[in-house]
């Protein structure tokens, strides 16, 4: 019986005298003797995950290479090997990714896979690489218990063909107990598989057989209504309210005295169709060692790992199958091809875990100390033309002679570099500058100028910025109160609570806070060094500090949430029954402490944060207040570099990774220091 044919008689469709088992073993049994390849054919999660699979693993490119010393290697032209030409063109009919996309479907549908290499004048290459489905291969004789000596080809015309085993490049799996063999991943996730088939039969039977009502009307029971009136009735409602031929479908209908509407509905909830979805693409998944969420299961999906798991796809996921074909191939294909003994194929792999633009472009400036790209071959990547003097090579001169060790770097190191310059080292740059002022003009200039002394200053902002923060609390918590409390009485659960709105209005006002208080506190720790104080940028800093934002929203709204519920459940203080009494507290004390702990935190930040942009080279943690946590008190004087961490892991006062217990209210400050 054909696969459609067992799934029609299993829904009722199969005649009169068909007997549907619905659970029962004629179904497993059908199931479970379903070919691979009838199963990919008919079951979407496998093919999701095997031709995901198959398409990465193609789409890495297989090239050819030669060794030359134990260093360097040259990629193959098609001119130059037999081996390049053949991977360029596997066969008359086939290209490099169709070839290698369906090895990789053949071993993870069969996990065996068959090449025919032959001979053929008419090729560039004069070879012929001819994959061979594994469902065509029906027989294997002579040779010994670890490999044929022939293999039997029958086509699906019923053609046979005896291919020596030289003839053939194998690649399979582990079997236990047959070293001849590979054993399918379909073998194992059949039971799974068939457990989707049932859910598929069952929710055709649903939409077969089950009823279309989205809506019925009642009478009261004692209403009065004539065989006439009543299909009056149904008549025209059916020609003005139903079908997309009613005169008025869409529209509001009058009903009849004593009539009601009642909408109707079905939910696939109680079948649990969806998670029942996810897990059997979870499984195959799993069977296949691909991460769920690189094929579309989101629900723990986010920016960072996403890109993690990219990287392991490439790794874990596909490394020993890439592995595995690059060792075939290198040890029976490449010996028969070419003369050359140096000749290899390699998988680009490289291109892929290579990174963004970006990334690469930090890493080789940094790995090679100086700039790497000619503003022509810039030009070239935008599609743009070549402009005079743009093939040389743009190097600043602190680079090439400051003893800088990035053109990236803006460490202290590069400050003492620029005053140890000699006068004969100020000399060549002048040269440098006359000679080159496309490349050199301005260097000079923009040498740090700074005192060869240490410099210190302190994180500080003026009154303003506290003041303001407690404006900003202030009119937040009125404009929670109105709402929240027009809506806390007569309510039967916490439906007066919407943090969604309140956590968003708080996080964007104290963005635009932050924003400005960082950009002051920034400017004003630059100018105590002399720097420029618009060489800090605030746009690199956004992106985090939304963050904080958002979390400091949230904590002061889960504060303000559970004081009113306490008084509400009778649990808060003392004779207060008044919801009303948390805004009262929050407008008197709350928003005098959170200004003040906004505040230092984004001071805090800010100086640090100006000084790592621009070179500074420590920063000391200082306790201002008279009665400090004990954690703060024995830290205060601590200094680390720049870019480290205090002893109780935060970067600066205020830092989110100490939590409420550990920023509320904390006044302490850092001071930073050049040289």
């Amino acid at each position: 019986m054909a696969f459609r044919d067992a799934i029609a008689a299993l829904l009722g469709r199969g005649g009169p005298n068909t007997q549907i088992e619905w659970l029962g073993p004629t179904f497993r049994q059908m199931v479970l003797g379903l070919t691979p390849e009838e199963l990919y054919r008919t079951q979407p999660h496998l093919r999701i995950v095997l031709s995901f699979v198959a398409r990465n693993v193609a789409h890495l490119g297989l090239k050819a290479y030669a060794r030359e010393g134990d260093n360097d290697r040259r990629r193959l032209g098609r001119s130059d090997d037999p081996l390049a030409a053949l991977i360029a063109r596997p066969n008359p009919n086939m290209t490099t990714f169709e070839l290698v996309e369906t090895l990789a479907a053949d071993l993870g549908l069969y996990d065996v896979a068959y090449w025919w290499l032959r001979e053929d004048v008419n090729a560039p290459s004069g070879w012929a690489l001819r994959p061979i489905p594994p469902a065509w291969v029906t027989g294997q004789s002579g040779g010994n218990a670890f490999a044929p000596s022939r293999y039997e080809v029958t086509s699906p015309r019923g053609r046979v063909t005896y291919v020596k085993a030289d003839d053939m490049i194998v690649f399979h799996g582990w079997n236990p107990g047959r070293p001849k063999h590979g054993t399918s991943p379909v073998e194992t996730l059949k039971q799974v598989l068939s457990e989707q088939v049932q859910a598929w039969s069952y929710r055709e039977q649903v939409w077969q057989r089950g009823g279309r009502v989205g809506a019925y009307l009642t009478r009261p029971k004692d209403a009065t209504w004539s065989d006439a009136a009543r299909e009056r009735f149904a008549r025209d409602w059916k020609d003005r309210w139903t079908g997309k031929d009613g005169k008025k479908a869409g529209g509001t209908p009058i009903l009849e005295d004593g009539m009601e509407l009642h909408r109707l509905g079905f939910s696939a909830r109680e079948d649990e169709w969806a998670e029942v979805a996810k897990l059997a693409l979870s499984t195959v998944a799993a069977v296949y060692h691909v991460n769920p969420v690189m094929v579309g299961i989101l629900d723990n999906a986010n920016f960072s790992n996403t890109r993690e798991f990219r990287k392991m796809l490439y790794s874990e996921t596909l490394g020993p199958t890439l592995a595995r074909i690059e060792e075939r191939v290198n040890a029976f294909l490449v010996p028969r091809v070419t003369t050359n003994p140096d000749a290899y194929v390699e998988f680009n792999i490289e291109e892929k875990l290579q990174g963004s633009f970006e990334e690469q472009a930090s890493i080789l400036s940094t790995s090679t100390g100086a700039p790497w790209m000619t503003v022509n071959e810039a030009r070239a990547r935008m599609n743009l033309p070549a402009i005079d003097g743009g093939d040389q090579r743009v190097v600043p001169l602190n680079v090439l002679v400051g003893g800088q060790a990035s053109p990236r770097d803006s460490g202290t190191q590069n400050e003492r570099s620029g005053r140890a310059l000699s006068k004969g080292a100020l000399a060549m740059l002048e040269e440098l500058n006359a000679s080159h002022p496309q490349e050199a003009t301005g260097v000079i200039r923009a040498l740090p100028a700074k005192s060869s002394r240490p410099v210190r200053a302190k994180a500080q902002v003026g009154d303003g910025h506290e003041a303001k923060a407690e404006e900003i609390m202030d009119a937040f918590f009125d404009r929670q109160r109105e709402a929240v409390l027009a809506r806390v009485n007569g309510a039967k659960d916490d439906t007066w609570w919407n943090a969604e709105r309140w956590d968003k209005e708080l996080a964007e006002e104290l963005l635009a806070l932050a924003l400005q208080t960082t950009k002051d506190a920034a400017a004003a720790t630059l100018a105590a060094f002399g720097l420029d104080p618009d060489a800090y940028d605030v746009a690199r800093t956004e992106a985090f500090l939304a963050e904080v934002a958002a979390s400091r929203a949230a904590m002061v709204n889960a504060t303000t949430r559970d004081q009113i519920g306490a008084i509400l459940a009778g649990s808060g203080p003392d004779g207060v029954a008044d919801p009303a009494h948390a805004f009262e507290v929050a407008k008197s004390s709350r928003s005098a402490t959170i200004a003040a702990t906004l505040v230092t935190t984004f001071a805090a930040f800010a100086a640090t944060e100006a000084a790592r942009q621009n070179g500074g080279g420590r920063k000391t943690w200082i306790v201002t207040s008279g009665d400090p946590r004990a954690s703060h008190a024995a830290m205060n004087g601590e200094t680390v570099p720049v870019d480290a961490t205090f002893s109780n892991g935060a970067k600066w006062p205020g830092d989110p990774v100490l939590g409420a217990d550990g920023v509320s209210n904390c006044r302490c400050d850092v001071e930073i220091t050049f040289g």
